[in-house]
């Protein structure tokens, strides 16, 4: 799930030019990925802003995308600033390498 500008900030860094270094895809295809992630991807309206929650300000908009679309668990590599918001709003805070061991059978 994600909000309008959580999809916008998933494109503006996945297109920076250090990130097009770590994946290797043309913009051609990034964009091609980008339409398709955006069609997986359940929208997320925000009926309200809870800021300030999180120590680091850019996690906010990640933040709010989950309290607003009610998620069962945010999954971050970046535990630390998200732990004490998780628990305030009932949001599981997993790192991915956690979500994999829960998934593969």
């Amino acid at each position: 799930m994600a909000t309008p500008p959580l999809f916008l900030e998933y494109e503006d860094v996945l297109k920076r030019p250090e990130q097009r270094l770590a994946h290797g895809l043309t913009l051609e295809e990034l964009d091609e990925f980008l339409a398709e992630l955006a069609a997986l991807i359940e929208p997320v309206e925000l009926h309200f802003r809870w800021r300030p929650q999180s120590r680091d300000p850019n996690d906010e908009m990640l933040l709010e995308a989950a309290i607003n679309g009610r998620a069962d668990a945010l999954v971050t590599y970046n535990t630390a600033d998200f732990i004490a918001a998780g628990e305030r709003f009932g949001i599981r805070i997993i790192r991915p390498a956690d979500l994999l061991k829960k998934v593969r059978p």
